[in-house]
């Protein structure tokens, strides 16, 4: 993924609402959802939840497939893990130390981040 790609993908996600869509669809897995589900779950009217869910594929986030009158969205998986490793690309380049995840790190560790 190429830093406009990852930007764009960023920028789909700041929004509390499309958040909450994509997380819920990567919970859900590659059957994902049916978008009257979604804005039933998440308490979205359903004209908002189109605009969100256009942002979301248009940053490549999801896939929309159809079945029968419904469409269901779910999680792009491949890019997401295209963003997380543009993200942690050079993560290690100070040593693998530096790159220990902060559920691993020791408390004090995790305390100083914060």
């Amino acid at each position: 993924m190429d830093a406009a790609k990852t930007v764009e993908a960023l920028s789909a996600l700041a929004h509390e609402h499309r958040l909450a869509i994509f997380r819920m669809l990567v919970e859900r897995g590659p059957n994902g959802l049916a978008a009257g589900i979604i804005a039933e779950r998440l308490d979205i009217a359903p004209s908002s939840l189109t605009f969100h869910l256009q942002h979301l594929l248009r940053a490549g986030l999801l896939t929309q497939r159809r079945m029968s009158r419904q469409l269901v969205y779910a999680a792009d998986f491949e890019a997401m893990s295209a963003l997380v490793g543009f993200l942690t690309e050079n993560c290690c380049a100070c040593g693998p130390a530096d790159c220990v995840p902060l559920t691993e790190a020791p408390a004090q560790t995790r305390k100083a981040v914060s």
